[in-house]
C-alpha cells in the first residue's frame, strides 16, 4: 500500500469509525494519544510519520485528502521543532464547506475558521510556537464531505485563494480602478498608526491586564475597528459579545497581516484565542455586527487561560471532562439494558458518565417532547468522540447511537440558546448481539 493510499484508508475508516489494519494504524495514526487533550489518538501525521512531520524542517506543505462522514472530525498532526509563521488551509470538493480548529499540545483552542479561504474554503495564518498540533476539519453543516487539508510555512504554496484576495484590475487601462474597501477583507481605516479609538484608552495593555480584563462597548457602527497596543510578549484571549448583534472579530498585526478570525465560537458570540503569545507591537481589531449593527458589542481582552479555555471546552460539548472529580460527573454506573435520569439542563453541558460490560449498540435519547433544544455528544473513556446528533427525527429532541465496547462513557446535554433551560429526560439502552443457538 503506497503512503498515499494508506492515508486515504485512514481517512476513511477513522471517519466511518472501523478499524485498520495494523500497518496501516502504525503508518497513518500517532503512536502518542496524550497530546491536544486526547484528541491526537484519531490523528494521522500529515507527513505520513512524526518526523516528516515538521514543518519548521519541511521543504514544502503537507497536505492529506480526508474523507468526512456523519458528524465526525478528521484530525491531521504536525509539529514544529522551531517558531515558524504558518498558514493552514481546509478546501472541500464540490459543495462541501469546511470549518477547521487548531489545538496545541495542550489541548486549548489557538484558533477556528470557516470561509476565510474563499468559496467556502477555510483558511488562517498564525504564528505557532515550537511543539505537537492538531488540526481538525468538520464540515460546517455536518454533511458528508470530501476535502483536503493543507498545512505550511507562509513562504509555501497557498491550496486557497483567500477571502482577502483583491479584485482584479479593470480591463480598459483608460479606466482609473474603483475603490473597494472589501478587497482586502478590511477597511483601510484598520491601520494602527491611524486608528482614533484604542481599547484601554491607548495604554499598552499588556500593563492593563495586571489589574484584570479590559473591557469596551459600543456598537459596528460607531466603532467598526478597535486597536490595541503591547509593550510585551502576551498570550490573549478576545470575545465579542451580543447575540442580537451576532459579532465576528477579526484580529491583524500592524502590517495588516491577518492572525485569527472567529463568528459564532458560543452560540452567536465570537471569541478568539491565542494562546501563542502576541509579540510586542500594535494590533487591530474588526469588528462586524452580521445581525444588527445598531446593536451594542461588548469587546473583551483577558489574559488567555488554560485552564479556563479547556472548561470552556467541557461546557460547549467540545471536549469531555476528566473523571478525578474536578469537574461535575454525574455516574449513572452500568447500562445492562435501559436506564432513565433526569436532568435539568441549560446552556452549558451536563455530564454524565455510564458503564458498558459487553459489546453492544448505545442508543441515548435527550427528550424534552419539543419544550428543550437539546443536543448530544458521546465520548469514550479516552476522550475520542463517538458521536453527536440535535434535531432528531424532524423534532427538536436529540438521539445517538453508536457501537460501543466494555468500558467507561461519557455524554454530554446541553440546551441550544443563551440561557435556554428544560427538564430533560435522558434514556439510555444497551442492545446486544443475540448467541447463536449451541
Amino acid at each position: 500500500m503506497t503512503t498515499r493510499t494508506a492515508r486515504l484508508a485512514a481517512a476513511a475508516a477513522l471517519a466511518l469509525g472501523g478499524a485498520l489494519p495494523a500497518a496501516a494504524q502504525d503508518q497513518a495514526l500517532a503512536a502518542d494519544a496524550t497530546f491536544c487533550g486526547g484528541l491526537s489518538a484519531n490523528g494521522q501525521w500529515l507527513g505520513g510519520t512524526e518526523s516528516a512531520s515538521d514543518l519548521a524542517a519541511a521543504n514544502a506543505h503537507l497536505e492529506q485528502m480526508a474523507l468526512v462522514l456523519q458528524n465526525n472530525e478528521y484530525v491531521g498532526l504536525f509539529s514544529l521543532s522551531a517558531p515558524a509563521a504558518v498558514r493552514l488551509e481546509a478546501q472541500g470538493r464540490g459543495s462541501g464547506d469546511p470549518a477547521i480548529d487548531l489545538y496545541d499540545e495542550g489541548g486549548a483552542v489557538v484558533l477556528s475558521d470557516d470561509d476565510s479561504g474563499g468559496d467556502g474554503a477555510a483558511r488562517a495564518e498564525t504564528e505557532l510556537q515550537p511543539g505537537r498540533y492538531c488540526l481538525a476539519m468538520r464540515s460546517y453543516d455536518g454533511s458528508p464531505m470530501t476535502g483536503f487539508v493543507r498545512v505550511g510555512r507562509t513562504e509555501h504554496e497557498a491550496l486557497t485563494t483567500g477571502a482577502d484576495t483583491p479584485a482584479a484590475p479593470p480591463t480598459d487601462p483608460a479606466m482609473p480602478p474603483a475603490e473597494d474597501p472589501d478587497a482586502t477583507g478590511l477597511d483601510a481605516a484598520c491601520d494602527p498608526a491611524t486608528l482614533s479609538t484604542f481599547l484601554g484608552e491607548g495604554e499598552p495593555l499588556d500593563r492593563l491586564l495586571a489589574n484584570g480584563p479590559v473591557t469596551a462597548t459600543a456598537t459596528a457602527n460607531e466603532v467598526p475597528f478597535w486597536g490595541f497596543r503591547l509593550e510585551t510578549p502576551a498570550a490573549l484571549s478576545i470575545t465579542a459579545e451580543n447575540p442580537d448583534a451576532d459579532p465576528s472579530i477579526t484580529i491583524t498585526d500592524e502590517f495588516g497581516g491577518y492572525l485569527a478570525d472567529n463568528d459564532d465560537w458560543d452560540g452567536l458570540n465570537s471569541r478568539i484565542d491565542l494562546s501563542a503569545p502576541l509579540q510586542p507591537g500594535s494590533y487591530c481589531l474588526q469588528v462586524n455586527a452580521l445581525a444588527d449593527t445598531a446593536q451594542p458589542i461588548t469587546v473583551t481582552v483577558a489574559p488567555f487561560d488554560v485552564q479556563a479555555a479547556q472548561i470552556g471546552l467541557y461546557e460547549r460539548g467540545e471536549a469531555s471532562p476528566p473523571l478525578d472529580g474536578s469537574y461535575p460527573v454525574t455516574a449513572l454506573g452500568p447500562v445492562d439494558g435501559r436506564l432513565r435520569q433526569d436532568v435539568r439542563t441549560d446552556d452549558t453541558a451536563a455530564w454524565l458518565s455510564f458503564e458498558v460490560g459487553q459489546p453492544g449498540l448505545i442508543v441515548i435519547e435527550a427528550v424534552t417532547n419539543n419544550l428543550g433544544d437539546p443536543s448530544l455528544v458521546l465520548f469514550d473513556e479516552v476522550g475520542r468522540q463517538i458521536a453527536f446528533n440535535d434535531d432528531n427525527g424532524g423534532s427538536y429532541d436529540a438521539l445517538v447511537a453508536a457501537r460501543v465496547m466494555p468500558g467507561t462513557y461519557l455524554v454530554g446535554v446541553r440546551q441550544f440558546g443563551d440561557g435556554a433551560q428544560a427538564l430533560t429526560r435522558m434514556l439510555l439502552e444497551l442492545y446486544v448481539p443475540t448467541q447463536p443457538a449451541p
